[in-house]
C-alpha cells in the first residue's frame, strides 16, 4: 500500500518538512487506527471470535474505527465508554452516534470504574458478559498493533533524519521506533500531560533512538487553545491538509515551532506522520461553539 507523502513549504529555513498522509488510507478507519486494527482483526478471525470489545471516551477515534471495521468484517462490537452521563446524550455526540449507526452496543461506566479497565477482575467480567469476544485495549495498543504500526515506515523513508508523531497510548511511536533506520531519530509529541507514557513505550520499543517532547499538549488531552485552532485553520489554507486538534495538529504545531527555534540542525529532513483522527473534529466544534470560540473550518 503506497501512502502519499507531501512536502510542506516553509520560509526562511534550510530544513525540509514532509508529511505522510496516513489519514488518507481509509475514510473511517484511517491512519494509525487502520495500522493497529489490521493484525488484531486477523487474529480475532483466526480465533473464531464473534465480537470485538474495546474502550474509549466520548470522541474516541479508536471506538469509531472499531465500530466501522467490526461491521465490515462481520463482528459484533461493544464499546466500554468512559462517563455514565453520556448514556442519555448519544444523539448529541457525533462519534457515539456514528458507532451506534454501525451496530456498536455501549456499556457506560463511571470514570472510577474505567480506571480499572486493565485489571484482571474487570477483564474477566467482560469475558463472562460478552462470550466469545476479542478484547482490544484502549487506543488499540498491544503487540499486534505495534506490528501494524511498524509498517508505517518503508525503505524510501531512510531519506529522513527525523520522524515525528503524536502520542496517545504509545503504540504508533513504538512501531516507528522498531522499524526506524540507522541514524534516524524518532520524536514523539504526547497529547497528555506527564511522562508516564514513557514506561508504556519502553514495553514495546526495541531501539533507543527516540525522545519525547512534552511542551505541546496545550493543556492536556482533549484541551485546545485559540492559538492552536488558528494554526490548524491557517495550515489548511496554506497546504490543503486537514489536521485534527487532539493529536496531529499539536504535533505539527510543535515541529514547526521547533524549526524556527533552531532545534533541528541545518538541512534536516523531517517526516511528520499524520495519524488521522479527523472524525473527532465535528465533536470538537460542538465544544468550541458552546464556548463561543472559533471553530475548525476546512472550507476553501
Amino acid at each position: 500500500m503506497q501512502v502519499l507523502t507531501q512536502e510542506i513549504h516553509l520560509n526562511a529555513t534550510t530544513v525540509k518538512l514532509f508529511i505522510k498522509r496516513e489519514d488518507l488510507i481509509h475514510p473511517f478507519v484511517s491512519g494509525n487506527k487502520f495500522r493497529k486494527l489490521k493484525y488484531n482483526l486477523l487474529e480475532a478471525k483466526k480465533l473464531n471470535k464473534t465480537s470485538l470489545v474495546t474502550f474509549g471516551g466520548a470522541y474516541s477515534n479508536h471506538i469509531a474505527a472499531v465500530a466501522f471495521a467490526g461491521k465490515q468484517n462481520g463482528f459484533k462490537t461493544v464499546g466500554i465508554i468512559r462517563g455514565e452521563e453520556l448514556e442519555s446524550k448519544i444523539s448529541e455526540n457525533p462519534t457515539l452516534q456514528f458507532c451506534q449507526d454501525n451496530g456498536m452496543k455501549f456499556v457506560f461506566v463511571s470514570r472510577e470504574q474505567y480506571r480499572l479497565k486493565e485489571t484482571e477482575r474487570f477483564l474477566d467480567n467482560l469475558k463472562k458478559e460478552f462470550e466469545n469476544s476479542y478484547i482490544i485495549p484502549e487506543g488499540g495498543t498491544n503487540d499486534l498493533a505495534i506490528k501494524g504500526c511498524e509498517e508505517i515506515l518503508n525503505q524510501d523513508d531512510d531519506f529522513y533524519n527525523f520522524v515525528c508523531c503524536s502520542i496517545g497510548t504509545g503504540g504508533t511511536i513504538s512501531g516507528l521506533i522498531n522499524n526506524s533506520f540507522k541514524n534516524q531519530k524518532i520524536l514523539g509529541f504526547p497529547a497528555l500531560k506527564g511522562d508516564f507514557i514513557k514506561k508504556d513505550i519502553c514495553k514495546f520499543a526495541k531501539n533507543e533512538n527516540w525522545e519525547l517532547i512534552s511542551d505541546y499538549h496545550f493543556g492536556g488531552y482533549g484541551k485546545v487553545t485559540a492559538e492552536l485552532i488558528d494554526f490548524i485553520n491557517d495550515f489548511y489554507q496554506k497546504n490543503a491538509i486537514p489536521l485534527d486538534p487532539i493529536y496531529t495538529g499539536k504535533m505539527v504545531f510543535g515541529v514547526i515551532d521547533l524549526i524556527y527555534k533552531n532545534y533541528f540542525p541545518e538541512n534536516s529532513k523531517i517526516l511528520l506522520i499524520h495519524t488521522g483522527g479527523l472524525q473527532g473534529i465535528q465533536g470538537m466544534n460542538i465544544k468550541l461553539n458552546s464556548k463561543k470560540m472559533q471553530t475548525i473550518n476546512f472550507d476553501d
